[in-house]
């Protein structure tokens, strides 16, 4: 496939092989039609057959090439396939389109400071597993670090003390950046300001421009509420001290908030199958 790619991105390969594409053409023939020198044609033709998009034979005095159809089929095939990658419903893509919407409109609306203040955001989930699971999911750092970026990210630093007046950071690069070399994707730093465990947990969180000054303040509050299936989690985002440049922070909260809840929801659903299947282990091996 490289090889054939290398030998398609030639404009002059390109041309001949469309003039082959019509019918099969000797050299002459084919230099004529392209308007190029004969020799310069037939090292493109050798190339091309070398990468299998040709073949040649000699008609008495002249050297015929015709075109292989098969390699261009296998690689319209390929190059259907990304596409159809990139392009599917609740892709990456389909997120990365919607981010985009958001980002243009809330540039639009920041014409001046405070433009956003008010504005708040509501999430809610059915969990599975007890408050007192979610709760820990909420507040221990280790268990933080799975879920509490969106799709695509990883955390890189994370302080979150659970207590009054406690201290959080909440640094995020991209989950393919193992090494740290590319640019931080976002940095925020908070306080905690209510801790009832089990019940409910407000913390407000701010993200860092990159000169290090305050994008704007999320005021976080968390409240749980156990179910017969485990917790229903009901999130409110309000936001005070909004900037011109929070705009692109604001247009992400939707979806990158809805994101890390998700994640949320299927890191609870694997620890309660575990602890499901622990206990039935345990079950049976009692009663043995």
């Amino acid at each position: 496939m490289d090889a054939l790619l290398t030998a398609l991105a030639d404009p002059a390969r390109w041309r001949l092989v469309s003039l082959l594409a019509e019918r099969p053409r000797p050299v002459g023939v084919l230099a004529q039609l392209a308007e190029a020198r004969q020799p310069q044609t037939t090292k493109h033709l050798q190339t091309l057959e070398r990468a299998g998009v040709v073949i040649s034979q000699r008609t008495g005095q002249r050297r015929v090439y015709a075109l292989q159809p098969g390699p261009l089929r296998e690689l319209a095939a390929a190059l259907s396939r990304l596409a159809d990658t990139a392009d599917q419903a609740g892709g990456p893509r389909e997120t990365y389109d919607r981010y985009g919407l958001s980002i243009r409109a809330e540039r639009l609306a920041a014409e001046e400071p405070g433009w956003a203040d008010g504005r708040s955001f509501r999430f809610l989930r059915s969990l599975t597993g007890p408050p007192e699971l979610v709760w820990r999911h909420l507040t221990e750092a280790a268990l933080l670090a799975r879920w509490w970026t969106p799709d695509d990210l990883r955390v890189s630093e994370l302080v979150f003390e659970a207590r009054p007046g406690g201290r959080i950071v909440h640094e995020y690069r991209d989950a393919e950046d193992t090494d740290g070399s590319d640019l931080v994707a976002g940095r925020a730093h908070g306080v905690v300001d209510d801790v009832r465990p089990g019940e409910r947990l407000t913390y407000r969180l701010s993200p860092l421009l990159p000169d290090g000054s305050l994008a704007f303040t999320a005021h976080v509050n968390l409240g749980l509420r156990p179910t017969d299936t485990g917790t229903d989690l009901d999130v409110h985002w309000r936001i005070t001290d909004s900037t011109i440049d929070s705009a692109d922070f604001i247009a992400g909260i939707e979806i990158g908030f809805g994101q890390s809840l998700d994640k949320l929801a299927a890191t609870l659903a694997v620890s309660s199958h575990d602890t499901d299947s622990t206990e039935h282990d345990t079950d049976t091996r009692s009663t043995k």
